[in-house]
């Protein structure tokens, strides 16, 4: 798939993201451990307008700096003004300055992150049901999750097979037992990023490997 071909979607994908955090406000949970959507929000605007801050959500040794930096401008967003405010600068688009300007970085850094928070803020309350995807836009998903997949489940010590219901597969891993995920690639992505409880995904292979998978540390 092309670029361009993609492109088409990030954009789309931050209005939603964008509208999604809207309707939520700056006090309903999110699955990102810890954090309420003003949390959420303060990351998504400070990940393409600090470049300090972005870097450090890739170092470990920067990673308590970006942590204080995003409590910090989360603390400043209880007034629903002033999450607004900061939610529509995001709708905007990164500034002129920031690497995410460009449109390949902006593709591979947020095709993925911007479905993946969008559902992080839908599927933290006790009603919610998935979203009816394009289905070109599931298609770059996937060939997204792909490249992924391997970094991802690093740490279960199985073999991983990503299934498609359509039919397409993925091994994600290469081990003497292995474990076949199947799901929409939506869900796929929601269980490749840790979010297990909350991915509509079946498994195929033996019991006792189907549970050490469930049990696994999965994600970044």
């Amino acid at each position: 798939m092309l670029v361009s071909q993609v492109m088409h979607f990030v954009d789309p994908s931050r209005e939603v993201l964008a509208e999604t955090l809207l309707a939520a406000g700056p006090d309903s949970p999110t699955l990102c451990e810890g954090w309420k959507t003003r949390d959420l929000a303060a990351h998504l605007y400070l990940r393409e307008r600090k470049i300090a801050v972005g870097i450090g959500l890739l170092i470990p040794s920067l990673g308590k700096a970006s942590e204080k930096a995003t409590s910090k401008l989360a603390s400043e967003l209880k007034s629903t003004d002033a999450y607004a405010k900061l939610v529509k600068t995001f709708r905007s688009g990164p500034p002129a300055f920031s690497p995410l300007k460009i449109k390949a970085l902006d593709e591979t850094s947020n095709l993925i992150e911007y479905f993946v928070h969008t559902e992080d803020i839908r599927r933290a309350g006790d009603r919610w049901a998935p979203r009816a995807l394009d289905e070109a836009y599931s298609d770059a998903l996937w060939n997204d999750l792909i490249k992924r997949a391997a970094f991802l489940y690093r740490g279960v010590d199985l073999g991983i097979v990503l299934v498609r219901p359509t039919g397409p597969r993925h091994v994600a891993k290469r081990a003497p037992v292995s474990v076949a995920i199947v799901g929409e690639p939506g869900e796929l992505l929601m269980h490749a990023h840790g979010r297990t409880n909350q991915a509509l995904v079946t498994f195929e292979g033996q019991p006792d490997a189907v549970a050490l998978l469930q049990s696994a540390d999965i994600g970044l």
